[in-house]
């Protein structure tokens, strides 16, 4: 197994082993053998980097040659520029579709190679949407107010849409984040969250393992 992705993936900001290696080890038991598991998430990596790296002969394109799971979580770094807008002059929903569209098209030429590289061995591809694609709770509400909360989740359910779109139209399963760190949008997710209010703390990154493990075939 592969996880794949930015820094969701490599537990940036968590002093925890990652959602990666906790839902390895729940597989393992739920499967009565062990899971070998690999993780490549880099902090920052946005959806053009990563595709790019699985077409070159990069960690993460060897890793997935060999994985009969792969994890992909990335698409977040790549609306930053969508976030500076909102800090300069505010950003509607007009203002982030460009950036929106893009990373959905990347996750489908992303799932697309990994089937490439899997040359037609049997292979679940899990793609994650996210609860926040920037801060979210009690940190965010604190230094950016209600405004800025109530714009990152509508931005974050079109990019979830996108992402969803694309993962299952190329023969991937789309894993929601949302409603495990934020039921139907009104739950408060600092508990999941880490002191930067950005990231999974260790209990973020069980409930990533969780939902993951929900969607896994077998």
């Amino acid at each position: 197994m592969v996880g794949l992705g930015d820094s969701v993936t490599s537990a940036s900001n968590c002093d925890c082993p990652g959602f990666v290696h906790d839902y390895a080890d729940l597989l393992a038991k739920l499967r009565g053998a062990p899971v070998r598991s690999i993780n490549v998430g880099q902090p920052g990596l946005t959806s053009v980097q990563l595709d790019q790296r699985l077409n070159h002969d990069t960690p993460e394109r060897r890793a997935v040659g060999k994985a009969d799971i792969v994890l992909i979580t990335v698409g977040a770094n790549d609306l930053i520029p969508s976030l500076r807008a909102w800090d300069t002059a505010g950003c509607d929903d007009t203002c982030a579709a460009s950036g929106v569209d893009a990373v959905g098209s990347r996750i489908r030429s992303i799932v697309g190679t990994v089937g490439t590289l899997r040359h037609g061995l049997p292979t679940q591809v899990l793609v994650t949407d996210y609860w926040n694609v920037f801060a979210d709770g009690d940190v965010a509400a604190a230094s950016r107010g209600q405004a800025y909360l109530a714009w990152s989740d509508r931005l974050t359910q079109r990019l979830n849409a996108s992402i969803c779109h694309a993962a299952t139209s190329g023969g991937a399963t789309c894993v929601d984040l949302y409603e495990p760190f934020k039921g139907n949008g009104t739950a408060n997710p600092t508990q999941l969250l880490a002191a930067d209010g950005d990231h999974p703390n260790g209990a973020g990154h069980a409930a990533i393992a969780r939902a993951l493990l929900a969607e896994t075939r077998g």
